[in-house]
């Protein structure tokens, strides 16, 4: 018994050893995460949680909306023309992908089109705030028929770009916030074929 008594001390102790190294270790990286946005630890959990459920990166950063069963392609595109109209953000390209598929390799591929949208004032400011954000520019959503022939609609999630690092100005965040509310706002009406 003395020995079992023992070795679980042996085994608290390395454990509170353990515990306080990783304090130490990590106390430097909570000072830097502290100053981030708010939303910050919820926003890396989530894309953690959703890498590790998934295995797939790309799968845990993007937005994904199934549309509704009876619509066609042909309607969703134009319920997110609309929205995008009624919101004035600009569509300033289409990438039918799946015909340039079908053209390059002659043999039927499924359906597959890129739609981008922009506010060119914002994206002005979010290029001024820091080059990278050109990178997300414009906000581009996807109109794709899976393999068993359900279509969605993809698009990048925003979060990260708007929480996953020091705290955006207010007025860009703002401006940042409401895009996002759009995209998913034409995401979801698209999705239902709703004008």
């Amino acid at each position: 018994m003395t020995i079992l008594r023992n070795i679980f001390s042996l085994i608290g102790l390395f454990s509170v050893i353990v515990f306080f190294m990783l304090v130490y270790k990590m106390e430097p990286a909570y000072h830097i995460f502290n100053n981030f946005d708010e939303k910050a630890l919820e926003t890396y959990t989530k894309l953690a949680t959703d890498i590790l459920e998934t295995g797939n990166a790309a799968e845990a950063t993007v937005w994904k909306t199934k549309v509704q069963k009876g619509l066609v392609a042909e309607d969703v595109e134009d319920a997110m023309r609309s929205v995008a109209n009624e919101h004035n953000i600009k569509n300033v390209g289409e990438l039918p992908l799946s015909r340039q598929v079908e053209a390059m390799s002659g043999k039927p591929f499924r359906y597959m089109k890129i739609f981008m949208f922009c506010n060119a004032l914002t994206a002005a400011k979010m290029v001024d705030y820091s080059d990278a954000f050109s990178a997300y520019l414009p906000c581009r959503v996807t109109l794709l028929e899976d393999k068993q022939g359900q279509l969605w609609l993809y698009s990048l999630n925003m979060d990260l770009m708007i929480h996953g690092g020091s705290p955006l100005p207010a007025e860009l965040k703002q401006e940042a916030l409401k895009v996002k509310i759009i995209i998913q706002n034409i995401m979801a009406r698209g999705a239902s074929g709703e004008f």
